[in-house]
């Protein structure tokens, strides 16, 4: 079946864009005067090709045509509003907590049944370029894309400014044979496309990870220690980390579930390459749960660095306020007002109090260092 074969090639093109690069894309802002202002677009597809139609359609008028010609109906929104959607909700028939899930975001990534749809959450993932970590540095940018997959429809409902779904509409476009599976096929394809901006996103901050470490334990460190890597530059970095698994981690078991219980509402061709995302999402958590793990160490390795160097500093205050006692305790000793001290009234008293207290304090100098505290 060349269609199958060639699955992977439409949703996964082979020139991938780098996330260290700007690759949002805005959306068509084209609109009927009589569609919801959050609705980006609105088609029927039929035997795999989009229906051309003379006006953009509303997402009535394209529901209309779905159930007089068949075919499914591709609706994209942005953000909308409880009011905006709501028509749209009724419509459709789409199930009222699934539809409070999609006005108000903030969702963890999941999958879950209805009667006739399923509603999936995916995170979108957006590497933020930057030119030098910082402790206020922000490394990933989070979005959301809720996704209804009927029977004969497939509406998306976007939030954040990033992941514009624009491009991968119009790669589907160019494969009939692929877009002729239905809604389950735009399923699969973006949930392809989420994962594999997880992958960009991760080779990005594996190389921000690589940096801080090249940095803790460079070595061109000063007295072995490492002075140049602020704690809560690592922290930051850690914390955008912890985002990123939040999105990657949840989404594990709904793409497992898609890959390995039949559904209705998912074309059996279709199905089995979940698995390949599913995969692929694994390798992902791997790797972030091993950012995780290791930027603990390297947090760990810079505190420790800096409290070696506390107490390298300490060793040598300690060690030159030893020093300093000697003819701080001779200078103690003559500055006392007795009128009967020998060594006032000899004529070598003071040159031989003076080479007294020069060997002693040579003397400790030479000891200390020896001990490694100078």
């Amino acid at each position: 079946m060349s269609m199958i074969r060639d699955l992977r090639a439409v949703v996964r093109p082979s020139s991938r864009v780098s996330l260290r690069k700007d690759a949002s894309t805005s959306y068509d802002t084209t609109r009927d005067p009589g569609t919801p202002s959050a609705v980006v677009d609105c088609a029927v597809y039929r035997d795999g090709a989009r229906v051309p139609t003379p006006t953009p359609l509303t997402p009535h008028e394209a529901m209309r045509l779905v159930r007089r010609d068949g075919g499914f109906v591709w609706i994209g929104l942005h953000e909308p509003t409880e009011a905006e959607f709501a028509g749209i909700a009724g419509e459709f028939g789409l199930h009222p907590l699934a539809v409070e899930d999609a006005v108000q975001a903030h969702q963890r990534p999941k999958l879950e049944r209805y009667d006739d749809s399923l509603f999936t959450v995916f995170k979108t993932i957006h590497y933020v370029e930057h030119d030098r970590l910082t402790a206020n540095s922000e490394v990933v940018e989070t979005g959301e894309v809720m996704c209804f997959t009927g029977r004969d429809f497939f509406i998306t409902v976007r939030h954040g400014g990033q992941g514009s779904l624009r491009a991968l509409r119009h790669r589907l476009q160019d494969d009939p044979e692929l877009l002729a599976k239905g809604p389950s096929a735009v399923l699969h394809a973006i949930a392809d496309h989420v994962v594999d901006g997880y992958i960009a996103v991760a080779d990005a901050v594996q190389d921000d990870i690589d940096e801080v470490e090249t940095e803790v334990f460079s070595p061109g460190r000063k007295g072995g220690v490492s002075r140049g890597v602020d704690s809560a530059r690592i922290y930051q970095l850690k914390r955008e980390v912890l985002e990123f698994k939040r999105a990657v981690a949840p989404l594990l078991r709904p793409m497992q579930l898609l890959s390995e219980r039949p559904m209705r509402l998912i074309d059996p061709d279709i199905q089995k390459y979940f698995r390949d995302v599913a995969d692929h999402l694994a390798r992902v958590q791997e790797q972030v749960m091993g950012f995780d793990e290791l930027l603990n160490s390297i947090l760990q390795a810079n505190l420790a660095q800096a409290s070696v160097a506390q107490n390298e500093d300490m060793r040598k205050i300690t060690a030159w306020a030893a020093i300093i006692a000697v003819p701080t305790m001779v200078c103690g000793v003559y500055g006392m007002n007795f009128d009967h001290m020998p060594e006032l009234h000899w004529k070598y008293g003071y040159p031989a109090i003076m080479g007294v207290t020069v060997v002693l304090c040579l003397g400790i100098h030479r000891t200390l260092k020896r001990n490694g505290w100078l």
